[in-house]
């Protein structure tokens, strides 16, 4: 049967990193975490579950899975975030898989997110992510923050039953927190590409985002939660293309 080596990537998570690796228990042969320099218990936390930790300055969500995965010692990998987990349907299903796991084959999944006090049933769902692939077919890529799996040329995708159980923000200012600072690492990738963006850019982006969750994904659906996150959603893409525009004004002024 194969060997699957689940992958981690931490920082300061010692209030979720615990439930994210106890539902590995059963599924995976090897936990391998690498940490961004935490100041809290996290390493103390990981270190009941695995003796394969590794300190890493934070490179990039890309940069920094990649890694995790050239630490592992098999060939398939399951990638989860502190802050998700498996559901039991999913474990089944990857149980049900795992003897005949296909190299030339990823595998995905859906992922639920529990915002602030509710299931986002809707706006966020069923946002399925590649998560168990075989290292030799596939590889983290993308753009930071926004990082996916990228698989070779030929390699199929097959999805599997139940869902990553995503447990992201525990408040609206947890939320915003994390706003400011993926649309800062966004605007730096887009502006280190040359790309150039017009005055109308962050409009059209915020509009576009705002519908596309609220509306069209059905995040009406959702409630109060599905409206916060319509509008924040459009808010990260207004500023993202915002700090683009600064940027190039700001170099443009000093010159």
């Amino acid at each position: 049967m194969p060997k699957i080596s689940a992958c981690i990537i931490s920082f300061n998570e010692e209030r979720k990193i615990e439930e994210c690796l106890q539902s590995l228990h059963g599924v995976v042969e090897e936990i391998v975490v690498v940490d961004s320099l935490s100041s809290d218990q996290t390493v103390e936390i990981a270190g009941r579950y695995t003796d394969k930790i590794f300190h890493q300055k934070f490179l990039g969500h890309v940069e920094q899975k990649n890694l995790a995965v050239s630490k592992a010692g098999h060939d398939w990998i399951l990638s989860l975030d502190c802050d998700e987990r498996l559901s039991p349907q999913l474990r089944e299903a990857i149980l049900a898989i795992k003897e005949e796991l296909r190299e030339r084959t990823v595998y995905r999944m859906a992922r639920k997110t529990f915002y602030v006090y509710r299931w986002l049933n809707h706006c966020w769902y069923p946002d399925r992510k590649v998560r168990l692939f075989n290292k030799h077919a596939a590889r983290w890529g993308g753009v930071n923050p926004h990082d996916r799996v990228v698989m070779d040329e030929g390699v199929a995708v097959a999805d599997l039953d139940g869902d990553i159980l995503h447990y992201s923000f525990d408040s609206i200012s947890a939320h915003l927190r994390t706003l400011d600072n993926f649309t800062e690492i966004g605007a730096r990738e887009i502006v280190a590409k040359g790309k150039r963006v017009g005055l109308l850019s962050p409009l059209g982006h915020g509009l576009w985002t705002f519908m596309r969750v609220y509306l069209f994904k059905g995040g009406f659906r959702d409630g109060l939660a599905g409206l916060v996150v319509g509008v924040l959603s459009g808010v990260h893409a207004f500023v993202k293309y915002a700090k683009v525009l600064f940027h190039y004004r700001s170099g443009t002024e000093r010159s």
